[in-house]
């Protein structure tokens, strides 16, 4: 569960924008690997409750382009000369998020996942950690143990273009550990996925 990143705006209530955490932030910095397309995310808002979602857009941030003159300095230089300008220079996530979970009240105290709008609103400079595999399923557990997507329509709604790619990743994160009755009904909801992209395609 390594922070990987911090917010630094919102485009909605479900929209954020997150800066990746860079050399200047902290001494080992996340590899690419920990923010790909299709990560999950959490960001704890306050005790015993987080809000989670999921990477689905990547920017780069470089002011320099543009900028054709010479190079008077070298990266190792700016380091030490001119930190600022490298601390410019980064990669943005677009984080939709998905839901929330919270601490249940049970003994176990373990976490109770709620799919759909969050009402809390997520401040600028929340930071944003990385949701490891277990946890990404658990979140997707429903009450009797089969598997939820309730955010399935929001997602579609919100994610733009990357809308059907995404829930395709998330449904090759969640077959591995399925059931076979839940792994036929993810089948049934990737068919449903192929059929709106080739409708989108025809529309085109």
């Amino acid at each position: 569960m390594s922070r990987i990143a911090k917010i630094v705006k919102s485009n909605s209530h479900v929209d954020y924008v997150a800066r990746v955490i860079d050399e200047l932030d902290a001494d080992a910095p996340p590899s690419p690997d920990e923010y790909g397309f299709a990560q999950f995310v959490r960001l704890p808002v306050r005790e015993g409750e987080e809000v989670v979602g999921v990477v689905y857009d990547t920017q780069l941030a470089n002011p320099e382009y543009g900028t054709f003159g010479p190079r008077l300095s070298s990266h190792a230089d700016l380091k030490v000369l001119s930190p600022d300008f490298l601390h410019e220079q980064g990669v943005l996530l677009g984080i939709l998020l998905l839901g929330w979970r919270s601490r249940g009240d049970d003994a176990a105290g373990g976490w109770a996942a709620h799919h759909g709008m969050p009402r809390r609103v997520v401040p600028v400079g929340q930071e944003v950690f990385s949701l490891p595999d277990a946890e990404v399923f658990e979140f997707h557990r429903g009450p009797g143990g089969s598997v939820q997507l309730h955010y399935f329509s929001q997602a579609l709604a919100h994610a733009g273009a990357f809308a059907v790619p995404l829930v395709e990743s998330v449904i090759a994160q969640l077959e591995p550990a399925c059931e076979p009755a839940d792994r036929q009904r993810l089948c049934v909801l990737k068919k449903s996925l192929v059929w709106q992209r080739t409708l989108g395609q025809l529309r085109l």
